[in-house]
């Protein structure tokens, strides 16, 4: 009974696994395996974006040999012996093609880890079944093609990839002895892949079929069009920001994430990092930084990592940096850009804890290179972790190289964290209307201004300007200020108008509402206070239990509430004029005890302050004045505002009239200023005389320079000076490393000169990094120097 039952349950298992056999595929998803024909470390899944630890996959199990072993298990052949299995697993590898080991397992099986091998399964020694595995049937054509039109580069990478998915395949040879293809159509049909025109390539092979039925086109060619096609389908998708399909796309494809598709990689993690799947965007950088060994494509990483990734993972990923043969490492190059993005990260999140290293080397930066952007990136770090003394220092330095409303918004609010609201208001009066932000510092300086105890001794100049702006606000806190300093003038009637505007604006503004019952009381205006205690009935104590009111002091400003208010119902009370006097010491007031309220107008809005870092603001600038009529600084600053609506013609006559300050630093902006405004208008020639119109320092001029080479090189290009054009290029590459743009500008000024060989060149360099136009480039040459192949 037992030995049937026995029987009973192997003949199960055996059925269960002859039918897996049909489907190996199936049968490989079913023990967590990918193709026993993918390298692991060259391969990331898109089910777990992750490189396998081991540098061939699993080496303890082999979905092909498994398959074998289980053919040759359910054999009517009566029984096993260890010859068996070896020829039962060399028979399907004979029989079978080779391209269909190419072909991706699903996506959420490479990565996994693999289960335990299952009882019925039992491998042979590894002596034998390696002598047993004959040479594998490899498909050659695509290596014949690159051989035949003596392309070495693609043809040392097909080798490299058909010995990573044949290990037991050996390359010929000389692979450029390799004999042409016979097949020309086939030829033609590799031509076609190789130049990106797979529409016809499809049509190609249809029409050829349907001319030829015992016709089969190559597996390898067929595998790597639709690879192809797959990589395009992808990055149109990720430049139309489709990134659910770029995931769908690389999880159906997953022989597209490799180190040799480092570009796709890239997109994939962004993607994941769009779709808010940030680990999987993460996993996929660590992928490339464990994986590949390109210097510059694991620097670039790291760059395109920085800008998507928050700071903690960020971290993670320096962590796999490499040393340097000389010591240093690996991302040094790109480590003072690392400590900009994280100290700016830092100004967002308070609570963020950036390394002191970055802080440091920041620092350092600041003091060696004096751009105002360090400076004023530190001033606010320092700012947002209420280190006030420190944040002012860098706000003061910011100022000195380029005073501008970040500047002196982050200088305003360290003054009044450390109860400076005079300077403060001085400062962010200029700025006022920049941002809204700017305007909540200015309304803030200006309510702890007038809170000060003892009042300060304004300008009335000061006081008219504050008064004014306070009432275009129709801001309440300042409004209210006024009133309690009116009192401390003893200029009760001035008072009462301005707790009354107060009111007009914000009818439930209890301070002012004391205020002003206070000050009728000191009026005898019996009428007027008891209408105020009944409105205030059941709301305020104090002031329907107001009494003698001879010992009373205005209250201190609580900080200011949120923007918006009713409109005032009567005009306010003009500045006032400090009396000449002294107030006489027996009419000095004292704040009641407890009633003291200390000024904070600045923290809160420094608690949820953000850098402004978008494009400057374009008021002040809309309308058309006449810039000689201005200021230097006032014209340099409507000329910065003029390029920002781009208006450059504009720009450079208020620049032009900025260049007339005595002072230095204003006739360097003004004519770095004018150059930019040139260059923006085409006229590169006017752009060069202006940069000499005052001093510039290096970093400037090597920018101007750069700029202006291109721009003649672009306006040389457009009038056919193709030589002209490679003239201008040089001379700026000597001087900054060429943007790919200007590369397939190169390429087509190669290509216009008859020079192919150049331009082919330039081009593919060019299109390694991605760049369609350069793609479309390598096909413009090919349609000149082989049109009868193309037609």
């Amino acid at each position: 009974m037992k030995s049937s039952l026995v029987a009973v349950s192997a003949a199960v298992v055996v059925a269960t696994l002859v039918t897996g056999l049909k489907d190996r595929a199936a049968l490989q998803e079913r023990f967590g395996l990918g193709s026993a024909g993918k390298p692991a470390p060259e391969l990331m899944m898109m089910g777990r974006i992750k490189p396998t630890d081991g540098p061939a996959g699993n080496p303890e199990f082999n979905a092909q040999l498994v398959a074998d072993k289980i053919e040759a298990i359910t054999s009517p052949s009566p029984a096993l012996d260890t010859s068996e299995p070896d020829a039962a697993a060399s028979q399907p590898a004979a029989s079978q093609p080779a391209a269909p080991q190419t072909a991706a397992p699903p996506a959420q099986t490479v990565a996994q880890p693999a289960p335990v091998t299952p009882p019925i399964v039992s491998a042979p020694p590894a002596p034998q079944q390696t002598a047993a595995v004959p040479q594998p049937a490899v498909d050659e054509s695509a290596l014949r093609y690159f051989a035949s039109r003596g392309d070495k580069v693609r043809l040392q990478a097909e080798i490299s990839r058909l010995q990573a998915l044949y290990p037991n395949w050996v390359p010929p040879a000389d692979p450029l002895a390799v004999p042409q293809n016979g097949d020309k159509q086939l030829e033609t049909m590799w031509q076609l892949y190789s130049e990106g025109r797979y529409a016809e390539l499809r049509k190609a092979v249809a029409d050829r079929q349907a001319a030829d039925a015992g016709w089969q086109p190559p597996t390898d060619l067929l595998d790597r069009l639709d690879v192809a096609e797959a990589r395009a389908r992808l990055v149109n998708a990720s430049d139309l920001r489709q990134y659910a399909t770029v995931v769908d796309t690389a999880a159906a494809t997953p022989s597209l994430l490799t180190c040799s598709e480092i570009d796709i990689l890239w997109r994939v993690a962004e993607a994941f990092i769009q779709t808010e799947r940030a680990q999987r965007g993460q996993d996929a950088y660590t992928y490339v930084l464990k994986n590949c060994s390109n210097p510059a494509e694991r620097q670039a990483t790291v760059e395109k990592a920085s800008t998507l990734l928050a700071y903690q993972p960020m971290q993670a990923l320096l962590a796999l940096e490499r040393p340097a043969a000389d010591g240093s490492r690996e991302f040094d190059a790109i480590r003072d850009n690392l400590a900009r993005r994280f100290v700016a990260e830092g100004n967002d999140d308070p609570n963020l804890a950036i390394a002191p290293d970055y802080v440091a080397r920041l620092e350092k930066l600041a003091g060696t290179e004096g751009l105002a952007s360090d400076a004023l990136l530190l001033g606010w770090y320092q700012l947002r972790r209420n280190n006030d003394a420190n944040a002012e220092k860098w706000f003061r330095a910011a100022r000195a190289k380029q005073d501008s409303a970040a500047a002196s918004q982050g200088l305003a609010l360290a003054l009044i964290a450390r109860k400076a609201p005079e300077e403060a208001e001085d400062v962010m009066f200029r700025w006022r209307a920049d941002s809204d932000d700017a305007t909540s510092t200015y309304l803030a300086a200006t309510a702890n201004l007038m809170a000060l105890q003892p009042p300060a001794d304004l300008a009335e100049d000061v006081l008219h300007r504050i008064a004014t702006e306070i009432i275009t606000r129709k801001y309440v806190p300042t409004a209210q200020q006024f009133g309690w300093y009116a009192r401390s003038l003893n200029q009760f009637q001035t008072a009462a108008r301005w707790f009354e505007t107060a009111l007009a604006w914000k009818p439930d503004d209890e301070p002012s509402a004391y205020g002003l019952v206070i000050t009728r009381e000191q009026l005898s205006d019996r009428k007027g206070v008891l209408d105020l205690q009944r409105a205030w009935a059941g709301r305020s104590s104090r002031i329907t239990n107001l009494e003698d009111t001879s010992s009373l002091m205005p209250n201190a400003l609580t900080p200011p509430p949120a923007k918006g208010g009713v409109a005032a119902q009567q005009p306010a009370q003009p500045a006032l004029r400090p009396p000449t006097d002294p107030l006489p010491a027996e009419r000095r007031i004292t704040l009641q005890p407890g009633s003291e309220v200390v000024v904070r107008a600045a923290r809160p809005a420094m608690e949820t302050m953000t850098v402004p870092r978008g494009p400057r603001q374009t008021r002040g600038c809309s309308t058309t004045i006449d810039a000689g009529q201005l200021k230097p600084a006032d014209a340099l600053s409507r000329g910065w505002c003029l390029m920002d609506i781009n208006r450059p013609m504009e720009a450079i006559l208020a620049f032009e009239a900025a260049l007339q300050s005595p002072a230095r630093k204003v006739r360097e902006d003004a004519a770095y200023g004018q150059s930019l405004a040139y260059l923006r208008a085409g006229l590169s020639t006017n752009a060069a005389v202006a940069a000499t119109k005052a001093p510039q320092n290096r970093q400037r001029a090597a920018e101007l320079q750069v700029a202006i080479l291109a721009d003649r090189a672009l306006a040389a290009f457009d009038a056919g000076r193709y030589r002209e054009t490679l003239i201008y290029l040089d001379q700026r590459a000597q001087l900054q490393q060429e943007r790919i743009d200007l590369m397939v500008l190169r390429g087509y000024s190669y290509l216009n000169l008859k020079m192919y060989g150049d331009a082919t060149r330039i081009f593919e360099a060019a299109a390694a990094t991605g760049s369609r136009d350069a793609v479309r480039g390598l096909a413009d040459v090919r349609n000149v120097t082989h049109p009868d192949t193309n037609n």
